[in-house]
């Protein structure tokens, strides 16, 4: 660096003279043979100017310093205090994005235990339909096996009776009332399945929110003296964000409406097999009641028929009696006596034959042992009018073995339909049938 000074003096053309260098105004110098030294010297005036200069721009510089001071210092104390409002409002949107997890933390769990309570009702409901689809079972069997029974009646008693309409009608309505019992427990299995879905929605959501709280509770738990804090450059450019508080607050509402949603079904399903329980329970015990009526009223007349043909029987046999008495004192019917008393023989060697529980002493037994006897004391004294007691004694046992073989039949019928109620005697309790 050198002065413009300078710059003029050596601009300045030599003189034409002598060849020597003589500055206008100035002297020559003492020392000619020092001329080339003076070219770096300065003048007084250019040495105050110099100085006056320097002086100056010092100042300049110093009153720039002082302001860049004064200003880095308001400079420094503004961005204290920004960053010490950043970093607390970001604190107060934390707290209050805390307090709004809490609160939809809350909501959730409240649901979820709602929904857990109803889907434990749900499945007892279930299993009290199963229950009770179970225990029609057996009532169902028993009224077939009444009509299996009921068709070995025999004979004339074999017929289409109110019992029967009445058993018919009976496993209908058991069938029916079993139909409407299942599928209200698989309406209940699926309903269950979309209950499971919003309860693992619930969950998962709650789980999700359990984290973001404790993540974001730690954010602001931090300060500046935590250990835990380092630099992330470029981690404000990343944004892994999928939702806006919009999004992410009707996201948990919307996991709450179809969890309530899934409830209020629920509980229209629970009254909904609550009703038909009842419903199918009071149905069934009313045609249960109905059907043994309907047995104790033919039992009744079965057992009026039987005693009515068993007293006919009985006065039949009195005339049997009184003819073979009539016969036996007649000579020429001795011959004919020895029948009816090898009828008698033979009867009771064939009910010898009676299989099993079936070789009862009963009324029949009994009063064939007396006709024997009867007819071994009597054969004496029928040998009188023979010719015109046959025929009457013929017509009677013909009647004899009528009444016998029906009062054979009402006595089989009879013995059925009390079969038949001793096996309906383990109908299930009203309790029992709904489930419990």
């Amino acid at each position: 660096w050198r002065p413009g000074l300078l710059h003029k003096v050596v601009s300045v053309p030599p003189n034409d003279d002598n060849g020597q260098f003589n500055p206008s105004g100035r002297p020559p110098t003492v020392l000619p043979a020092l001329r080339s030294s003076l070219h770096a010297r300065y003048s007084t005036r250019d040495w105050h100017h110099a100085n006056t200069v320097q002086l100056k721009g010092s100042e300049v510089s110093r009153y720039c310093a002082g302001r860049m001071n004064v200003d880095s210092v308001r400079l420094m104390q503004d961005k204290d205090q920004l960053t010490y409002q950043m970093q607390e409002d970001s604190r107060r949107n934390l707290i209050e994005r805390i307090s709004n997890i809490d609160y939809w933390r809350s909501e959730l769990m409240y649901e979820l235990e709602c929904l857990l309570k109803e889907n434990q009702a749900l499945e007892t409901t279930k299993k009290r339909l199963e229950c009770a689809v179970d225990e029609l079972q057996g009532p169902l069997k028993v009224a077939l096996e009444c009509l299996y029974h009921r068709e070995k009646r025999k004979g004339i008693d074999l017929v289409h009776d109110d019992v029967e309409k009445n058993l018919i009608k009976e496993t209908d309505v058991f069938k029916e009332c079993q139909e409407i019992l299942t599928k209200l427990a698989q309406k209940i299995d699926q309903q269950l399945g979309i209950n499971r879905d919003a309860q693992h929605a619930l969950e998962q959501d709650l789980s999700d929110k359990n984290s973001a709280h404790f993540i974001d509770e730690k954010c602001f738990n931090l300060r500046n003296t935590s250990d835990s804090i380092n630099f992330y450059y470029g981690v404000e450019k990343a944004d892994k964000t999928v939702s806006v508080p919009a999004t992410w607050a009707k996201f948990s509402e919307d996991n709450i409406r179809y969890s309530q949603h899934a409830r209020a079904n629920s509980v229209k399903l629970r009254e909904d097999a609550e009703v038909a329980l009842e419903s199918t329970s009071e149905e069934m015990w009313n045609q249960f009641i109905s059907t043994n009526l309907a047995f104790n009223k033919r039992i009744a007349e079965v057992a009026d028929a039987k005693n009515k043909l068993q007293a006919q029987l009985a006065r039949v046999l009195q005339e049997i009696f009184q003819t073979e008495d009539t016969i036996m004192l007649l000579e020429r019917s001795i011959k004919a006596k020895e029948y009816p008393l090898k009828v008698a023989q033979t009867r009771l060697e064939g009910r010898t034959k009676r299989p099993n529980i079936e070789l009862c002493r009963d009324a029949p037994q009994f009063q064939l042992v007396t006709e024997v006897y009867t007819i071994d004391d009597t054969i004496q004294t029928l040998k009188q009018r023979l010719q015109e007691a046959r025929d009457t004694l013929h017509m009677l046992m013909v009647n004899k073995s009528n009444l016998e073989h029906d009062i054979a039949v009402k006595a089989n019928s009879l013995y059925i339909d009390k079969k038949c109620m001793d096996m309906r005697k383990g109908f299930p309790s009203t309790p029992r049938l709904i489930g419990y």
